[in-house]
């Protein structure tokens, strides 16, 4: 029976052993303990023996159906050690044990102990990564999950359908996090306590997990057989496992849903939609391709495995990419237009890649760089030794290009000023006139659109038009000698009833939370502070200005050089009710903070006080794009500032900040701050964009959350210009 070592001398082994996935040290670990020795880890024999053989009773059928009738299952113990376990299971009858670990000082032992009186069990010298030890003792938290994942996928392997991997385990957070999800598809999961009554070694829980291999890409739920009555399940590991195992589970049901949930490229190499080796005719579905410190950048695509089987197929695989100008067609938007794409590309397996605004005038051969090893694991079958995967690609969508401006600033970097004409997507409306469009871009952001907005014929230069048509012949022929041989020149101006990014719209809607507190500051005559962070080429203030003209809007801009451009290239104007100041916008909301502490009471046109709404909007984008957070700047989601900005709003008011993170852990942690500063947190995920804008107030006295139909009603009748609302609306989450 295994002894149990003494405080001083588990302490003794831990130090010999320092790092657990060293073979030197796990071969001095095993020559100290000398031979004949034997020592558990987890649990004693008597403790695993019920569940343990409960287990494996369930494999004799298959076994037998295998040929083995007489001899049970086959059993493989990675990273055996000098456990006991092995010779209990062999001399309860199951005799086709495989132990397999890589000290050789510790299989020469367990050979010199077991060959005679248990000649049909075998030890195998092997790497368990390609056969390596125990999942906790290649998971720790400072080496990172590459050794895990690595026998996981090992464990994977050597299973058949139907066969099943028992991992013991303290089930710390790395861990079982690995272990859910690189089990989520095609693996039948159960969980139980393993009993310590017989081993008092440790003051933590052992516990027993168990995958069945399935059919590939099934989601099942886990099957929890904690008894949480128990008193172990009153401590913070117990907690821990169990809250683990409920978001796991509510994870799976979405999958399993039906619903279109867009995947990751490691649940489409998990088995997510099944065989990726294979190609399956008709086979849809979107995904995400990269992630933080694996790529410079993530891309929305989609996975498309050509309906028919054909002989003209040119490429076994192939990269589709298409720029974000066009990405809204009917070829690239729908899935009818799609499969088109694919015909036309007479490809067995289709990347479709979508391009967002971050990629916008980015380097192509830097993106083909970022995407070719990505795109590399999701080859179909065995291709040919260095075949390529070609990459193709849509227009920019950009037809025609006129660049107005080109300046640098010391704050903000490279900028330009465009005129751009996109190529006519409807091909049945080539007569109507061709809209032009100018964007800001700011270029140290790759290329970044800032801002875009539509340009429009100027009436008034119509009306100069008519009046010389009224001329007498030779002032009408001095008129046109000035406009030059082409005739008369059109005029355009900035149409500011038109807002460029859809995000734009979404925080439109999303005023429908405070509708009734501005449709209050409507009726009694009060102004409603808006303050906005980031210009831009000012066209969300002024469209703010003009949709909602109770709103009394301040502008905060670090860069003098962006409220220049806004004024000379795109229409922006200041007046008593949109103002801009110049510099720091988290100083400016500290102070602002400090001055009124918090005092949000104003007086309205009759000279009476309101509790008035505020609304604070951030819609800056970060220069540090490393840090996996494009929008805002990180400084912006700092405890400080949300802290500074709840004494800003006070008890009456609406914090609206646009994010774009590709990294779910950065959005995570932002929607965390988020939460623990403020009472309600609301989000609005736009579908084609990666943009997320979140809603947040620091109580709940502004807003209409039990009737959001009427308050969208009110939002409606205050607009001016149109929005569609509904629509955004019907996207708007509470963040628990």
């Amino acid at each position: 029976m295994a002894t149990t070592p003494a405080a001083a001398e588990g302490a003794a082994i831990l130090n010999t052993l320092g790092d657990f996935t060293s073979r030197e040290n796990w071969d001095k670990f095993f020559a100290l303990r000398g031979t004949g020795d034997s020592f558990e880890w987890y649990a004693e024999w008597e403790d695993l023996e019920a569940p343990l053989l409960s287990l494996l009773q369930g494999c004799g059928a298959a076994a037998a159906a295998e040929g083995g009738k007489g001899k049970g299952p086959e059993i493989l113990v990675p990273g055996c050690g000098s456990s006991v376990l092995s010779e209990q299971l062999y001399d309860a009858g199951f005799r086709r044990v495989t132990n397999v670990d890589f000290s050789r000082v510790l299989i020469a032992d367990m050979l010199r102990r077991h060959a005679r009186v248990r000649p049909e069990m075998r030890w195998r010298v092997m790497d368990m990564t390609d056969m390596q030890g125990g999942l906790d003792a290649l998971m720790e938290p400072e080496a990172g999950t590459q050794l895990g994942m690595k026998y996981l996928n090992e464990s994977k392997r050597v299973l058949k359908p139907g066969g099943k991997f028992a991992c013991l385990t303290l089930a710390e957070s790395h861990v079982l996090a690995l272990l859910l999800s690189a089990f989520r598809f095609g693996w039948e999961m159960s969980i139980q306590a393993i009993g310590n009554g017989s081993s008092k070694k440790s003051a933590f829980q052992t516990f027993m997990v168990v995958m069945v291999k399935g059919k590939t890409g099934v989601v099942h739920p886990i099957q929890s057989l904690l008894d949480q009555s128990a008193k172990f399940c009153n401590t913070k590991q117990a907690n821990d496992v169990i809250h683990s195992l409920e978001k796991e589970n509510t994870i799976r049901e979405s999958y399993s849903s039906g619903g279109d949930v867009i995947l990751s490229l490691r649940d489409l190499q998990l088995g997510a939609v099944g065989d990726l080796k294979v190609i399956i005719p008709g086979r849809r579905r979107m995904f995400i391709l990269g992630e933080q410190g694996n790529s410079l950048y993530c891309y929305k695509a989609v996975l498309l495995d050509a309906r028919k089987r054909t002989e003209t197929f040119v490429y076994h695989c192939g990269v589709f990419i298409v720029p974000k100008a066009r990405a809204h067609e009917w070829l690239f938007a729908s899935e009818e237009g799609q499969w088109h794409v694919v015909e036309s590309a007479k490809t067995a397996r289709l990347i479709m890649v979508f391009l967002d605004s971050r990629h916008a005038n980015a380097d192509m051969d830097i993106i083909q760089n970022d995407l070719s090893p990505l795109v590399k694991d999701l080859e179909p079958g065995n291709p040919e030794e260095e075949a390529r995967i070609p990459f193709m690609m849509a227009g920019d969508g950009v037809k025609q290009r006129e660049i107005l401006q080109e300046v640098t600033s010391e704050i903000t970097g490279p900028m330009v000023v465009e005129d751009v004409v996109y190529e006519n997507s409807d091909g049945d409306q080539s007569s109507m006139p061709e809209k032009r469009y100018r964007r800001l871009v700011f270029k140290r952001n790759s290329g970044l659109v800032q801002s875009e907005a539509l340009l429009v014929r100027d009436s008034t230069s119509d009306k100069a038009d008519e009046k010389n048509q009224k001329l007498p012949s030779a002032s009408k022929k001095r008129r046109n000698q000035k406009k030059g041989s082409s005739g008369s020149k059109t005029v355009l101006r900035i149409d500011h009833s038109y807002l460029g990014s859809s995000y734009h719209s979404s925080i439109i809607s999303g005023l429908s939370l405070i509708a009734s507190a501005l449709d209050s500051a409507v009726g009694s005559g009060t102004k409603v502070s808006t303050t906005v962070i980031g210009l831009g080429a000012g066209s969300l203030p002024m469209f703010l200005r003009v949709c909602l003209p109770f709103l009394n809007i301040q502008v905060v801009e670090l860069d003098p050089l962006v409220e220049e451009l806004a004024k000379k290239f795109f229409g922006f104007s200041t007046d008593e009710q949109l103002q801009v100041h110049l510099g720091d916008g988290i100083k400016f909301i500290e102070d602002v903070a400090v001055a009124n502490n918090g005092a949000t009471t104003q007086l309205n046109s009759n000279g009476n006080e309101n509790n008035a709404v505020k609304v604070l909007i951030v819609d800056v984008d970060s220069s540090d794009v490393s840090s996996g957070l494009s929008c805002p700047h990180a400084n912006f989601v700092d405890d400080s500032f949300l802290l500074a900005t709840k004494k800003f709003l006070a008890e009456g008011g609406l914090f609206i900040i646009n994010l774009v993170s590709r990294s779910s852990t950065v959005r995570e942690m932002v929607v965390s701050r988020l939460k623990v500063a403020f009472e309600h947190l609301y989000s609005l995920h736009l579908e084609e964009d990666l943009n997320e804008v979140l809603f947040a107030t620091p109580s709940e006295r502004c807003l209409d959350i039990n009737n959001m139909d009427e308050a969208v009603s009110k939002l409606k009748a205050m607009l001016k210009f149109p929005v569609d609302v509904e629509s955004d609306v019907k996207k708007l989450q509470k963040l628990q």
